[in-house]
């Protein structure tokens, strides 16, 4: 076969073409139709095949996620039920509006059991959270430096949370110490109080936000 066996092909009577040329001819038809194969169906169906793996990857994994999660399930209720426990535990603790008198008895009481005098026993103002409220204490208290530790180690066996800040001593007369401390009690809110509360937070953070995207303009 040379080239002047194309020269002379007569594309309307390619059967008495020589075989040779036949042959060469089937062959570009044939790649032809693979190559308008691949643009024109191939190309689609294998950017679609890419795509289904993709999200069979996917699909793996949320299994793979799900599948752990369900293992863990009955671990996962276990630890919240020890979770709703500890709470349960704490909020009973915390006295309601109608045990704080007792509460600030019992303090008052574990002070002058100690033997110590106090000069100051002031509540404060409420301040509220979500769940309770905080009711500060500022004492004035004169003893030794034993009896004020058993103080201090009395107010910590109380069967209610209560708390010591800024505490302060300074010496006093006839061997005596002078304190000036901080307690906080705390008191778990009811149902009303709450949903002040959350209303009071959803309140200021709205004027909070209001306040930012003023001052943007």
């Amino acid at each position: 076969m040379n080239l002047s066996d194309f020269n002379n092909i007569d594309p309307k009577d390619l059967a008495s073409a020589p075989m040779p040329v036949r042959a060469v001819v089937l062959v570009l038809i044939l790649v032809a139709i693979v190559a308008a194969g691949w643009f024109l169906v191939w190309s689609d169906a294998s950017k679609s095949l890419e795509k289904e793996r993709k999200e069979e990857e996917s699909l793996r994994k949320e299994y793979t996620t799900k599948k752990g999660e369900a293992i863990h399930f009955e671990a996962y209720k276990r630890r919240l039920a020890e979770i709703e426990q500890s709470l349960e535990a704490l909020l009973r603790q915390l006295p309601d509006r109608s045990q704080m008198d007792a509460l600030l008895t019992d303090i008052n009481q574990a002070g002058v059991g100690r033997g110590l005098e106090f000069d100051l026993f002031r509540p404060g103002g409420e301040s509220l959270s979500e769940y309770y409220a905080t009711l500060p204490v500022s004492i004035k208290v004169v003893g030794s430096y034993h009896d004020m530790g058993g103080f201090l180690t009395d107010l910590a066996r109380l069967p209610r949370i209560v708390t010591i800040h800024d505490m302060g001593l300074t010496p006093g007369k006839d061997g005596k110490l002078n304190m000036d401390a901080r307690i906080q009690t705390y008191r778990y809110l009811d149902e009303t109080e709450q949903m002040a509360a959350k209303k009071a937070k959803q309140e200021a953070t709205k004027k909070a936000a209001a306040a930012k995207k003023g001052a943007k303009k």
